[in-house]
């Protein structure tokens, strides 16, 4: 068959990302740089551009496309998967009125504004009108979008599809327990890191020229992105050639702007690893949310929290805080970020008890979304979940129901991939062990090059060619599980503990 029909295709197809570009760009800025009197305007902005590329994706002639090139029957490979990823999405969005997506955005740019206000403020009830208005926006997309099941599952189709609450429910109620146990073995221990050297000034500047190198050591491209600073650490794509990370740093906080970069920068790395041929199509983007954090997760822990790195950086930054460091050995450095201890933030949580911050979050918004719970009691349902699986007493809403830029995205469903993504990526990990068998020689030497080229044939390049179970199972040769996840704490934490 002549391919003009799939040429039109990708060519509207194209013209979307692009306008949904724009609206990225008009996010970060929002985010990064843009006065605060502009936050009406960028509103509107935002819903325009938003609802415009919403009417161009769900026109009918698009439709027609797509249901022209499925017809044939002709297409394999590449396009094919082209064209089924296209008619998904097209389904899912013919389903929400352009109408509801401008009403949408300039609720989502109202309620960030006002979550700023609030977290700064630490008043709840400054947001809450506004987490109200969400919340009922989200039901309604829920009931657009059609579900079976919970509400919820429509929303966290969006982020990790084919996930379901009711399987999160499970999966969640098998890790809660073994890694609060092994939390519990772990702050009882005897052995417990010093960290009174901890307790200095460390000069933001220094912070943030350790975290530009790192960034560059690990394969990240600054000719196809930058960083900067937010109040939440973000990555943001517009292209596999533009793609942007945010942290934020904290001059009483030696680690959390690292591992914040080295976070964001295993997302851009996967983002920059898309296929140039990809660009601007469905399979130029994210498989799911989940293992989008796998990428995260794994540099920011595995990589950037194992003693091979820190044989690597502990004189970097020695050399950096000069007079701060000098009885600092590579194993004090490892231990110290590695410490283990509840907390209230969940991004400066340790890996022990990240898991449990995310299954607060999942069960209010799940209580949310299905009505048995209201906004005006989000506070009191936060708080009483950080008594029972962190064993916290919440001081304010800052540390509390307000740390989160999420829920003023109207982005439910979004928290539990970051659990699942820890899963995704322990498992992947075990396969890179043994497909590197020298790996830990490699990231003590600085060179990320063989880990960062392994992840782009068998992760980034993949695009959207398989769903998330599929790439799991096909990489590892397993369906996902925890068993890998849990290998992987208590083959770290407890000899570091004294308890292995």
């Amino acid at each position: 068959m002549s391919d003009a029909p799939l040429d039109r295709l990708k060519a509207r197809l194209g013209e979307v990302s692009d306008i949904n570009s724009a609206v990225s760009l008009l996010h970060w800025d929002q985010e990064v740089f843009m006065p605060p009197k502009a936050a009406e305007g960028r509103g509107q902005q935002l819903a325009t551009l938003s609802g415009l590329a919403h009417r161009l994706f769900t026109d009918a002639e698009i439709g027609q496309m797509i249901l022209q090139l499925m017809d044939k029957g002709d297409l394999s490979g590449d396009d094919a998967k082209l064209v089924s990823e296209a008619a998904y999405d097209y389904n899912q969005a013919t389903k929400v009125p352009e109408a509801f997506v401008q009403k949408f955005a300039i609720a989502q740019s109202k309620a960030y504004e006002a979550w700023v206000a609030a977290r700064e403020a630490s008043d709840f009830k400054t947001f809450q009108p506004h987490l109200e208005t969400m919340v009922s926006l989200l039901r309604e997309k829920a009931d657009l979008l059609g579900y079976e099941g919970s509400p919820y599952n429509a929303l966290l189709g969006e982020y990790e599809r084919g996930m379901t609450a009711e399987e999160l429910k499970t999966i969640f109620g098998d890790l809660a327990p073994r890694q609060g146990a092994l939390v519990d073995r772990i702050v009882n221990a005897s052995q417990q890191p010093d960290l009174t050297w901890l307790d200095q000034e460390w000069d933001p500047d220094t912070q943030w020229d350790i975290s530009m190198d790192v960034l560059r050591d690990i394969g990240y491209d600054f000719d196809a992105g930058r960083q900067d600073r937010s109040v939440h650490p973000f990555t943001i794509n517009f292209d596999t050639k533009d793609v942007r990370v945010t942290t934020r740093i904290h001059p009483k906080e030696l680690f959390s702007g690292l591992t914040g970069s080295i976070h964001e920068g295993g997302h851009a790395l996967y983002e920059q690893g898309f296929l140039d041929k990809d660009r601007r199509t469905v399979l130029g983007q994210a498989i799911s949310l989940g293992i989008h954090e796998s990428q995260s997760r794994m540099w920011e822990n595995m990589i950037g929290r194992s003693q091979p790195f820190w044989n690597r950086y502990a004189s970097r930054l020695q050399v950096a805080y000069p007079g701060q460091l000098d009885d600092q050995s590579p194993e004090d450095f490892y231990r110290a970020i590695n410490h283990v201890a509840p907390t209230f933030i969940r991004v400066e949580s340790d890996e022990c008890t990240y898991n449990l911050h995310v299954i607060i979050r999942f069960e209010i918004e799940l209580a949310l979304i299905e009505g048995d719970l209201t906004v005006a009691e989000v506070p009191e349902a936060w708080n009483a979940k950080m008594k029972q699986y962190l064993g916290l007493d919440v001081t304010d809403d800052a540390n509390g129901c307000l740390q989160d830029i999420h829920w003023s995205h109207g982005s439910m469903g979004y928290f539990p991939t970051y659990a699942l993504g820890n899963l995704y990526a322990a498992q992947l990990f075990e396969t890179i062990e043994g497909a590197i068998p020298d790996l830990w020689k490699q990231v003590e030497a600085g060179d990320f090059a063989p880990l960062l080229g392994w992840l782009r044939s068998n992760v980034h390049e993949v695009g959207r060619r398989q769903t998330a179970v599929e790439l799991i199972e096909s990489v590892t040769g397993k369906a996902p599980s925890a068993d890998a996840f849990m290998r992987y704490l208590e083959g770290k934490y407890l000899p570091l503990y004294g308890l292995g």
